[in-house]
């Protein structure tokens, strides 16, 4: 019985996807403090190399959100299979991004995986702060609403 209500298609809104453009979204006032370190150190070559780093990163996010997303779609069963299994591939494929790029001449080596980690750790435990973890707001947290200031809301 129970694996018959893993088969079937969940429907719904994607808070993964709005969880991944939130992480995006904080990565652009952090991307400058990491490129001005990067370029402090290594100068063009560890700005492009910072740069890259966070690119990777950014996409390596969001194919996890939109292969949870299309995952869901089918069924938990193959949700579970995609999370696992994309999780190793995904790492896999930064692995090989990262070796390949080592071997380019304007490639710096430590910007490179200084950024790739730290980047990812960074985002990751900023984004706690702001994820709901409530089946009422899956995805991230509501916002507080404003409030009015006492004359207008006499007035209303």
């Amino acid at each position: 019985m129970l694996t018959e209500s893993r088969s079937i298609p969940i429907d719904g809104p994607a808070p993964e996807l709005q969880v991944a453009r939130d992480l995006m979204r904080r990565a652009i006032p952090v991307a400058p403090v990491i490129l001005i370190a990067a370029g402090i150190g290594w100068g063009l070559n560890g700005v492009a190399s910072a740069a890259i780093g966070i690119g990777l990163v950014v996409i390596n996010l969001l194919i996890a959100a939109l292969t949870i997303t299309y995952a869901i779609r089918i069924s938990l069963n193959v949700l579970m299979g995609a999370v696992m299994f994309g999780f190793i591939a995904r790492l896999g494929l930064l692995t090989v991004a990262v070796v390949l790029l080592r071997h380019l001449s304007f490639i710096e080596d430590i910007p490179l995986l200084f950024t790739v980690l730290i980047t990812h750790i960074g985002l990751l435990a900023w984004e706690t702060r702001y994820v709901s973890m409530s089946l009422a707001y899956p995805g991230l947290k509501p916002r507080a609403a404003q409030k009015k200031p006492l004359k207008e809301a006499d007035a209303a």
